[in-house]
């Protein structure tokens, strides 16, 4: 019996070819350039709970050649679990105020619940991770930054072999924001800071912050899809940029020292990470030297 094709469905079929082939052809450049190169991917605490879809990017970035660390944050679990704990919770200046009490939960829960949960995750899809903090083989040398904030860390040096030798046998790199101090002390660092002193000391390609914002936004709005260092310098004395979005835009800009680009994307995006890499519009702000 002969199989016969509506005219519609023929069409519908050229026309998802045709797509494909378009895909293909915008990103084949795209791939080529990053394989073998380094990306550093910050997961942020608030985009944790879409962990899957940017896992599966990442396993997908690894089967291409390019070699992906990500480095995570995890800060809406750490409130749960200090509220559940009754352990008061402070902030100064974005960073969180860390007693010994509030160490101990800030490990167990970075190191845990969510470095753990990511390589199991990842794992399950098929994807080959290991998770380490930043306190493994002296990874993140850190000091105590101001007495004021406790155990809160300002980095002084980064040791990358560890990452380095993960990534050679083809290891896709998890890590917690932790650093240890001069007298062996574990010390809480923002992981955007740590996620910055990491692409620098690896000379990463790039540096990826997926975060819950679409990017940075100009004076009317609009996403602004690339921006210069002095720019991005502009708009936050222009107050443009402000709020939470400023330290993590000075991470950005701080990182441009070591890495030629940055961007800042909507980790809560299906495949975020694919079509801001590997499409000529891209899907957040990419901030270059």
């Amino acid at each position: 019996m002969a199989i016969s094709y509506s005219t519609t469905a023929a069409g519908d079929i050229i026309n998802d070819h045709y797509l494909i082939a378009q895909v293909l052809g915008e990103a084949l450049p795209y791939i080529d350039h990053l394989k073998g190169k380094i990306l550093v991917i910050k997961l942020g605490g608030s985009t944790l709970e879409h962990q899957r879809g940017v896992l599966q990017d990442i396993i997908w970035l690894r089967a291409l050649g390019v070699c992906p660390v990500l480095v995570h944050g995890g800060g809406p679990y750490i409130n749960h679990w200090l509220e559940v704990l009754n352990i008061p919770t402070r902030f100064e200046n974005g960073l969180r105020v860390t007693d010994a009490q509030t160490l101990e939960v800030v490990r167990m829960v970075l190191l845990g619940q969510v470095n753990q949960g990511l390589v199991l995750m990842a794992s399950q899809m098929g994807g080959k991770a290991i998770g380490l903090s930043g306190t493994d083989g002296g990874m993140v040398h850190a000091h105590i930054a101001n007495e004021k904030l406790g155990f809160v860390g300002e980095i002084d040096a980064v040791d990358t072999k560890a990452i380095e030798a993960l990534l050679r046998e083809g290891y896709i790199p998890m890590i917690a924001p932790l650093g240890e101090g001069p007298d062996g002390t574990c010390l809480n660092i923002n992981a955007d800071l740590v996620a910055a002193h990491i692409a620098g000391a690896l000379n990463a390609e790039k540096l990826i912050f997926l975060s819950n914002v679409a990017g940075i936004c100009g004076t009317d709005g609009s996403l602004i899809s690339e921006l210069s260092e002095a720019a991005a310098r502009q708009l936050i004395e222009e107050g443009v940029i402000h709020g939470g979005m400023i330290p993590k835009v000075t991470a950005c800009l701080d990182a441009l020292a070591a890495v030629p680009r940055v961007h800042v994307v909507d980790g809560r995006e299906p495949h975020v990470l694919l079509r801001e890499l590997f499409t000529d519009q891209g899907a957040g702000t990419m901030i270059i030297r």
